[in-house]
């Protein structure tokens, strides 16, 4: 599903972002990556995402080699993952149902279709009654899945969450965390990273460390 093999990424500068990273992930994990800012996190994720490609080494993704990717290929990578952000990312002038729409809008789904397909993914975030409100009018933890919802709503089969309980408290943090355990179990692959060493100790699952760009734990 994911595949990293000996890849460096180096900015200009030079500013080396990732090193020698190796590492593969299967259909249906669930994984924690953790490490200081800086370390190489949202790199990672960006060449997950088809943002970045590598500087050397070989990266594929869902079927995808990301080395030899053609631009007209990226949209249809971009299909297979979604991505949720720690500040959410929400349209203000949107309401929750067209907040989660939006990726099907893009991609010119049918508004039968899409209505549909919406109202499925609030009832699995526990939002069908908040769709009409908008995200001013939510909490953060509600405005958090919403942003899993719209992550969710063109089924992809990787889940990446960049920070996704860093504006939440502790009790919220949990919530989302066991909502996503959810997607998991039903074979959505995801990949959160987190400065929240605890939340990580209290769950159960494989833990990547990257510092200065290296992988320095896998287990």
């Amino acid at each position: 599903m994911i595949q990293f093999n000996h890849v460096y990424k180096t900015y200009p500068g030079p500013t080396h972002a990732l090193r020698d990273v190796s590492l593969e992930i299967n259909k249906g994990e669930f994984i924690f990556l953790t490490g200081p800012s800086g370390a190489g996190k949202t790199t990672l994720f960006r060449m997950i995402s088809g943002f970045d490609k590598p500087s050397s080494g070989d990266v594929r993704i869902a079927g995808y080699d990301l080395t030899r990717i053609k631009s007209s290929e990226i949209p249809y990578l971009r299909r297979k993952i979604g991505v949720v952000f720690q500040d959410f990312r929400l349209l203000k002038g949107r309401t929750v149902f067209e907040n989660v729409a939006l990726p099907l809008e893009i991609r010119g789904e049918r508004p039968t279709q899409m209505r549909r397909r919406v109202e499925e993914v609030l009832e699995q975030v526990g939002l069908t009654y908040k769709s009409s409100q908008f995200p001013e009018q939510i909490s953060g933890g509600e405005q958090q899945r919403v942003a899993i919802a719209r992550a969710l709503v063109h089924q992809p089969g990787v889940l990446i969450a960049d920070e996704p309980t860093g504006n939440l408290d502790s009790a919220l943090s949990e919530e989302i965390m066991d909502l996503l355990e959810k997607v998991n179990a039903q074979g959505t692959t995801v990949f959160v990273a987190t400065h929240d060493m605890g939340l990580v100790k209290r769950r159960s699952k494989r833990m990547i460390e990257i510092r200065a760009g290296q992988v320095t734990i896998d287990q």
